[in-house]
C-alpha cells in the first residue's frame, strides 16, 4: 500500500514518522464526536472497520518509566500480561497528564507512533490475525492504516497477547 489520503492532507508527528521511515500507510480520518464515550469504537464505526482491526495506544507506568501498549478498542489492556511482555513486576495505567506530556499527543489521540520520547512498545500479538490494522494519527479524527509488520517496525515494538 502506497501513502494514500483519505482525508484531505495532514502532517502530525505520525505521518512524518511514517513517511521519513518510508512505511507505505493510508490516512483515514472521520467527523470526531467529542460526546463519543469510545474514541476507538467511534473510529471504527466512522470508518466501517471491525473493531478488532482499530487499535487503541495505551501507556502504563512501570516504576520507573512509560511503557506503551497497543490493543484493539473492543478489548482492554492485561496489565499482568504487559507487565510481563515488558519484564516488570507490575504495571499501572500512566496518569493523563503525564502521558500527553511524554507522548507530545492528546487522550483520544495519543498514536504509538512519533511520540515526542521513544518508549518501550507492546502491540497485542492479535494485530497480526489481519492485513493492515488502524491505529490513531496524532490527532482525534484521524486513524492511519498500516501493516502491522510495519507497525511493529516504525515503534520497535514486541509482540505479546496483552488485550482480554
Amino acid at each position: 500500500m502506497a501513502h494514500k489520503d483519505r482525508g484531505g492532507s495532514v502532517a502530525t508527528p505520525a505521518t512524518v514518522a511514517l513517511t521519513r521511515a518510508k512505511v507505505p500507510y493510508a490516512v483515514r480520518a472521520y467527523e470526531h464526536d467529542p460526546a463519543a464515550e469510545s474514541f476507538g469504537l467511534e473510529a471504527a464505526q466512522a470508518l466501517g472497520v471491525e473493531p478488532a482491526r482499530v487499535f487503541k495506544t495505551l501507556l502504563v507506568d512501570t516504576g520507573t518509566g512509560l511503557a506503551v501498549g497497543v490493543v484493539p478498542v473492543d478489548h482492554t489492556l492485561d496489565l499482568k500480561a504487559m507487565a510481563s511482555a515488558l519484564g516488570v513486576k507490575k504495571v499501572a495505567m500512566a496518569d493523563p497528564v503525564a502521558a500527553e506530556r511524554s507522548s507530545g499527543y492528546v487522550v483520544g489521540g495519543i498514536s504509538p507512533i512519533g511520540q515526542k520520547r521513544a518508549l518501550p512498545t507492546v502491540v497485542d500479538s492479535s494485530a497480526f490475525g489481519h492485513a493492515t490494522v488502524l491505529v490513531s494519527g496524532g490527532r482525534r479524527g484521524l486513524d492511519l492504516e498500516l501493516t502491522p509488520a510495519d507497525l511493529v517496525a516504525v515503534t520497535g515494538a514486541i509482540t505479546a497477547a496483552i488485550a482480554r
